[in-house]
């Protein structure tokens, strides 16, 4: 991040060792949507009940997730995060053996809702760490080392979000589609336990601190803090109803374990671009980013509808990939620049929890639609998340208090 030879470096408060650890901490929660919907699709033969149980994934991490986020910020990310891993890794497994069961689907959505029930959500509380020790750092150097770190961490998130399908695939086609939730499992028992054991990881406060620190929960239903919420959920949106759509796309081909693996084309200029638009000068503002991504993305999702090949298929996904990146970065600014004080871990958990929500939901609908009206169909999904996400750009853009209006950072 910034350096400062008088001064110390967000790098050397969290130590080298931290930024690889909670990369690889955070990729069995991007591969738990995608390795549960190809499961069940091999293993059931219903991309429409794949849907569905990505779905129930979904609606645990909804239910669940914001609390998971509050209990760090009350108790400290150790005890919580070493809790929430052992759980969810015994979910993982549980799961993968009730797809190939002969107990009935509601067993498998009761497994599905407990998989995301449990999720660590290892990137949220990551982003919670790293704001919290940015401000340690000089109050003149903050603004700049936020916005690279948000950067960096959107720029991380969408290469795992991209490279957890690109795992997923690979494993199911190597070792068989039950192979990549045992996976997720494995790597969620060993990492987010190392993780939750690193030197950065929050103490739990006193009730003295916690009423010092702690801003009202009411101030979690702010507008303009909700309103970011709803915008990172229509990405979420767009994640789910793509990835399903392009498993309907592959299926058609008979290649569907391959769709996890194409899929990780979207992922190229959207982490270049998260990268680079921490380089933007303060002119070009979060409030202006957010409407002029979602145009990007919908463009892509325009040529997205007369995909009738691979190539123009993956044309349009790198497209899309362009806004994407970007647009995570400002919505993850956005979070963090109004985040209620002490409760950095539960604005952030609940943005993450806002893409799996969104990205779990539009698989059910979009594998709902390939099942029954065919791939075109499904494909109209990702449009319409796009028109959501500039819709939502366009409320923040109402929304933005006066004090953000002349600042990107």
């Amino acid at each position: 991040m910034h350096k400062s030879p008088q001064s110390p470096t967000l790098v050397s408060l969290a130590g080298l060792g931290y930024f690889p650890l909670a990369m690889v901490a955070r990729l069995p929660f991007a591969m738990m949507v995608i390795g549960v919907l190809t499961l069940v699709v091999a293993a059931r033969g219903s991309v429409e009940l794949g849907g569905i149980n990505s779905a129930m994934v979904g609606l645990g991490t909804a239910c669940v997730g914001p609390l998971i986020g509050a209990a760090a910020d009350r108790f400290g990310q150790r005890p919580t995060l070493l809790i929430a891993g052992a759980v969810n890794s015994v979910a993982l497994l549980l799961f993968a053996w009730l797809a190939y069961s002969e107990l009935p689907v509601w067993a498998m959505f009761v497994g599905a809702f407990l998989v995301g029930a449990s999720a660590p959500q290892a990137s949220p509380m990551s982003r919670s760490r790293l704001v919290t020790l940015v401000g340690d750092l000089p109050v003149a150097r903050r603004p700049r080392v936020m916005s690279t770190t948000m950067a960096y961490e959107s720029a991380v998130d969408e290469a795992i979000f991209v490279f957890g399908p690109v795992v997923v695939g690979l494993l199911a086609t190597w070792f068989g589609a039950g192979a990549p939730v045992i996976g997720a499992a494995v790597l969620t028992a060993i990492f987010i336990t190392l993780f939750a054991l690193h030197r950065t990881s929050a103490p739990a406060k006193s009730a003295e601190e916690r009423a010092a620190t702690l801003a009202p929960v009411s101030e979690l239903w702010r507008p303009r803090l909700l309103i970011v919420v709803i915008g990172i959920a229509t990405v979420g949106v767009l994640f789910g109803s793509t990835l399903t759509g392009l498993t309907s796309f592959m299926q058609d081909r008979g290649a569907v374990e391959q769709a996890g693996i194409l899929y990780g084309v979207m992922g190229v200029g959207s982490a270049i671009f998260a990268i680079a638009i921490a380089m933007l000068p303060p002119s070009f503002t979060l409030r202006l980013r957010w409407p002029v991504c979602a145009v990007m993305i919908l463009a892509g999702t325009l040529l997205l509808q007369t995909a009738h090949d691979i190539p123009r298929l993956l044309a349009s996904l790198a497209l899309m990939g362009i806004g994407i990146g970007p647009l995570l970065v400002t919505m993850y600014s956005l979070g963090a620049l109004r985040s209620p004080a002490g409760r950095s871990a539960t604005v952030m958990t609940m943005l993450g929890s806002g893409i799996v929500v969104g990205q779990s939901a539009a698989s059910a609908i979009t594998g709902t639609a390939a099942e029954q009206a065919g791939t075109s169909a499904a494909l109209v999904v990702p449009l319409v998340a796009a028109a959501l996400a500039l819709a939502s750009g366009i409320a923040n853009w109402f929304l933005t208090p006066e004090s953000e209006r002349r600042s990107a950072h």
